[in-house]
């Protein structure tokens, strides 16, 4: 049985532990709060900018752009966001697991598929086991704005246009509740998968329905990476602060029963003591 002097010290260790999971836990609620805001103040955006690029691909039958046409897939590009930090319980693991399976069952090479890593965690896992990571993006803003990931999101975007790859993934943890959190795989380019059963708008070209899609589609594109950024900032905030919150709540149990065993060791030994003190009492009678 471990000596008083033990318990005590990890029931002191424990609370220290406890303070700080709880301090990261309200940090992480904070920064919650403002990625949930950021990321629902950009839906509308998106929801304009689909119908939009929708109206005017769909609804022109001399309109047409690249970026709107399936190729033959060569190889395929796969853009994962995760963080820079841990202590996020399962936020990162799951995006990662998935893309993992998801690339193990679609190719044999890798010549067939590029990574475009946005976290640290997940370009140190896949650049240790040898898969084909081309760009690695560290250092993103607790609450980014898109001029943090114009560049990456632009090359991402050009990438595909230059041929680099044939098709491009998104994987992202998708922000539904503090306490829920969808691992979500979205496929960003080419655009074949517009919503052709929302209302079309008629708009007026000037000067033609291409030259609009020449600009407004990678715009398009990179506005869904920017998207897909704001929506995994907010899912990691919430799952570090869950994880904080089931850190806290075990140390609390951890301290009740060190407290208990240290009761009950203090109570045994003064017990020992009192029966020592009486039995030398009776010896000297």
């Amino acid at each position: 049985m471990a000596s008083l002097r033990d318990i005590k010290s990890r029931i002191t260790s424990t609370k220290k532990t406890s303070q700080i999971t709880k301090a990261m836990q309200m940090v992480s609620a904070s920064k919650m709060a403002r990625a949930e805001t950021n990321a629902k103040a950009f839906v509308p955006y998106m929801e304009k900018i689909q119908e939009v690029v929708s109206s005017i691909a769909l609804g022109s039958t001399d309109a047409s752009h690249p970026m709107l046409v399936s190729r033959p897939v060569k190889k395929t590009g796969y853009l994962v966001i995760t963080s820079d930090r841990g202590l996020a319980g399962a936020y990162n693991s799951n995006v990662i697991r998935l893309v993992h399976n998801q690339i193990k069952e679609r190719h044999s090479s890798n010549d067939e598929f590029a990574i475009i890593a946005i976290g640290r965690i997940g370009r140190d896992f896949f650049q240790k086991r040898g898969f084909n990571v081309i760009e690695g993006i560290t250092g993103i803003p607790d609450q980014p704005s898109f001029s943090d990931i114009k560049d990456i999101a632009n090359k991402a975007v050009g990438m595909f246009s230059d041929g680099a790859y044939d098709e491009l993934y998104l994987y992202y943890n998708h922000y539904v509740s503090a306490i829920q959190q969808d691992v979500t795989e979205k496929k960003v380019l080419p655009l074949t998968d517009l919503d052709s059963s929302a209302k079309l708008t008629s708009y007026e070209f000037e000067p033609s329905a291409e030259d609009i899609l020449e600009v407004l589609l990678p715009q398009y594109a990179e506005s869904l990476i920017y998207g897909a950024l704001l929506d995994g900032k907010a899912s990691e905030h919430a799952a570090r602060m869950s994880a904080m919150k089931s850190a806290t709540d075990n140390a609390k149990e951890l301290i009740n029963s060190l407290s208990l065993s240290y009761n009950r060791a203090r109570q045994a030994a003064i017990t020992q003591e009192i029966t020592e003190i009486v039995g030398g009492a009776a010896a000297l009678e």
